[in-house]
């Protein structure tokens, strides 16, 4: 009898355990999916940047659509990368860090295939680049983002890369031999400009004002607001409005985290970021325009290239295209090019 009681309660006792442990286990998936979580955001430029006022308005509807519970801290000029552009896109796909805006130059030195957004005389002027980034191009490169380990939010714009230099109006490509342009730190970039006949080096960005402004350097190529914030006209003579390379941002988040979020979290991000990168993207074709009235009011010659003299300038820049397409793939580079 004795025996047949203790039984009793064991198994009263084992029951109790399972339904306690049950309600516990719904308990806590129930906390895990509407936790809080405050994320980080890494944006390579300063507060006054397009860039960082777009991941202003992607944070605070972020917040707003899930009553304060995400929350994105923003750190602008690379503050948790020590400024390395490059450390910070790592930091990205190690997580890190959780979000952030960087160019595809950036990222196409995790993976060379991204460098084919940057291709010389790729797209010919904005409404090829929206087709094309928000067509099957675009959505390749979005599939090569998620195998480095980034989720891919949508595009933002840096903008059209333009040469400025203190030498020469640069009209054809003779006009570049022997001048000294600082580039991007990436292998097609400087092949590109050697096959330009000039003479190409790279160096932080930090150092390029002083360096135009002493000499050590004759040129450098950026867009117009990189130039305009920097304030490169006090050094720089002449911009040549040639469009030659185009450069799109990418609002990443590192992949296991977005993963990680409930169905609903990944909608509201996803929602966000597209209204965040529209926003960005009219902010920036605005603030060109103005720019460049501002550069030319303080001097600079502005040079625009007839069709004729970018013909010249393509043709020389043919042989990337043989040399890189290996790198690039055939199949996203055709994306992009038909």
């Amino acid at each position: 009898m004795k025996k047949s009681k203790r039984l009793f309660l064991l198994i009263v006792s084992v029951i109790t355990s399972l339904l306690i442990a049950g309600c516990s286990s719904s308990s806590s998936s129930g906390e895990a999916e509407g936790k809080k979580m405050n994320l980080k955001m890494s944006i390579t430029v300063g507060n006054t940047s397009t860039w960082y006022e777009a991941a202003e308005k992607f944070a605070e509807e972020v917040k707003a659509e899930t009553d304060g519970r995400i929350t994105i801290s923003l750190f602008p000029n690379e503050q948790l990368s020590g400024g390395d552009s490059g450390k910070g896109v790592e930091l990205l796909v190690k997580g890190t860090t959780d979000f952030s805006y960087h160019s595809t130059i950036i990222y196409s030195i995790l993976n060379e295939r991204l460098g084919v957004v940057s291709a010389p005389f790729l797209f010919k002027d904005l409404n090829e680049v929206d087709k094309k980034m928000n067509g099957e191009a675009g959505e390749e490169i979005k599939h090569v983002l998620r195998e480095i380990g980034v989720e891919p939010l949508g595009f933002g714009q840096n903008g059209f890369r333009q040469l400025t230099n203190s030498k020469t109006e640069v009209k054809a490509p003779e006009d570049l031999q022997g001048l000294k342009v600082r580039i991007p730190g990436i292998k097609m970039y400087t092949d590109l400009w050697k096959q330009f006949g000039a003479d190409p080096t790279t160096m932080t960005f930090s150092e390029v004002f002083t360096s135009l402004q002493q000499g050590t350097i004759d040129g450098q190529e950026n867009p117009i607001d990189v130039i305009n914030s920097s304030k490169l006209n006090e050094v720089q003579d002449h911009i040549t409005m040639w469009n030659y390379s185009y450069d799109p941002l990418i609002l990443g988040m590192n992949k296991k985290k977005f993963d990680s979020l409930s169905e609903e979290d990944q909608a509201v991000i996803k929602k966000a970021a597209e209204n965040a990168n529209a926003y960005q993207i009219e902010l920036a074709r605005e603030k060109e325009e103005e720019q460049i009235a501002e550069l030319k009011e303080a001097g600079m010659q502005f040079y625009y290239p007839t069709e004729e003299e970018l013909a010249k300038f393509k043709q020389v820049s043919q042989p990337i295209y043989e040399q890189y397409k290996d790198v690039w793939g055939a199949d996203l580079l055709d994306a992009f090019q038909n």
